[in-house]
């Protein structure tokens, strides 16, 4: 897991969060969606599927999250 270090607000305790630097997408051709996914690089994965599947777009799905939420997320859609 990915950590940030971040001091509280008071007593200048320093205390750890998971890094939140992990994008959902979806990659859809018109209203299709023809992909899901997780990814750190919208940009790069979005070139990459359209090496596959030219005239589809990505879009960003909710905020970026951490990479545990995200995989938690990926496995929701492939069950849906």
């Amino acid at each position: 897991m990915k950590l940030n270090e971040i001091f509280s607000r008071g007593g200048g305790n320093k205390i750890m969060v998971a890094k939140r630097d992990t994008y959902k997408y979806h990659f859809k051709i018109g209203n299709k969606i023809v992909h899901s996914g997780i990814t750190n690089d919208l940009d790069r994965r979005e070139m990459e599927h359209k090496q596959k599947w030219s005239n589809g777009h990505i879009f960003q799905v909710g905020n970026k999250t951490t990479e545990e939420g995200a995989m938690n997320w990926e496995e929701k859609q492939k069950k849906a």
